[in-house]
Formats: C-alpha cells, sequence, structure tokens
C-alpha cells in the first residue's frame, strides 16, 4: 500500500498544492476555485525549492495572507523548502476559471454556483452597482424562481437568495 507521503513525493508539488482548501469555502480547494497559475520545482543543494504563483478572486480579496500561508506550510509539511507564493493579478481571475469539480462541490454545499460570464475586453472592468439579471436555481430544489434579499453574503464573493418555491435561504457566487 502506497502512503500519503510517498504519493506526494511522487506527484511532486503540484499534487500538495492542490490538496490545499480555500479558507472562505473550505468545500473547495484552492485548484477547484482556479486560484493556481502554476506550481514550479527546482532541485537545489538542499532540497526542492518550489514557487507557486496565484491570481486571487480579487484584488482586495481578505483571505489572500491565509491562501499564502495555507500553501506555504502544506509545501514545507511536505518537505519542500525554500517555498515562494507570488500573487498575480493579470489575467484578471474570472469565476469561469472554477472547475467542474468546484462547481460540483458548491452545489452539493448548498451554493449556488456562478453561471458563465460574458467575455469582456482586457482593460479596466466597469463597476455597475445594479444586481445581475441572469437567474438563479435554487441549489436545493433546482427552481429558477428564486430572488436575491442581500447583494453580499458571508463572502464577498457571494449573494444571498432565497428560493420562492421552497423558501430555503441561499447563498450563490456571484460571476465575476
Amino acid at each position: 500500500m502506497v502512503t500519503d507521503e510517498e504519493l506526494s513525493a511522487a506527484l511532486g508539488a503540484r499534487a500538495v498544492v492542490d490538496r490545499v482548501v480555500d479558507p472562505e469555502m473550505p468545500m473547495l480547494t484552492l485548484d477547484d476555485l482556479g486560484v493556481i497559475r502554476s506550481v514550479t520545482e527546482t532541485p537545489t543543494s538542499s532540497g526542492t525549492a518550489v514557487e507557486v504563483t496565484i491570481t486571487p478572486t480579487y484584488s482586495g480579496c481578505p483571505a489572500i495572507d491565509e491562501m499564502c500561508a495555507d500553501i506555504t506550510r502544506a509545501l514545507t509539511a511536505d518537505g519542500y523548502r525554500p517555498v515562494e507564493v507570488r500573487t498575480v493579478f493579470a489575467p484578471a481571475w474570472s469565476t469561469d476559471w472554477i472547475s467542474d469539480a468546484g462547481r460540483r462541490k458548491l452545489a452539493e454545499a448548498g451554493i449556488a454556483p456562478p453561471g458563465a460570464t460574458s467575455r469582456r475586453p482586457d482593460g479596466p472592468i466597469p463597476l455597475t452597482l445594479e444586481a445581475p439579471s441572469s437567474t438563479v436555481r435554487c441549489p436545493q430544489c433546482g427552481s429558477p424562481a428564486t430572488e436575491e434579499f442581500s447583494r453580499f453574503g458571508p463572502t464577498a464573493c457571494t449573494a444571498l437568495r432565497r428560493c420562492t418555491v421552497c423558501r430555503e435561504p441561499f447563498e450563490h457566487m456571484k460571476e465575476i
């Protein structure tokens, strides 16, 4: 039987990073969320150095320091040294980067996954203060008859909604 340590060594640093969970939505890994841009291993005289590049969900994400610390702790615990986690903001993260597995995990946790975003030109993203007009299906009963009652949920990435059919409240991860 192969141990977790042997599996990690065989698969490398990327396998370690792929298991790090998001601090705000622990049902998702950072890889599910699509914030991991690259993982580079470089052999050194004292072991293996790792550089991880991430793109936060938005520039003011309050969880970015925790994401970096969690990645560093996971890699260091697995024997990688030194570890550097770099943050890049271009290209800007989009909810389109959430994996199919991540969308499934959100729905299983009772959070409506985001819909697809429309392609935007490069450059500044215009700020709109109006709620999107897209239909959001209830993750409990599947009804499209839902209403937003708060633009912001427990995280800035989510809105609070309720189903007008089953009357259950739920979070919706906003399209970004």
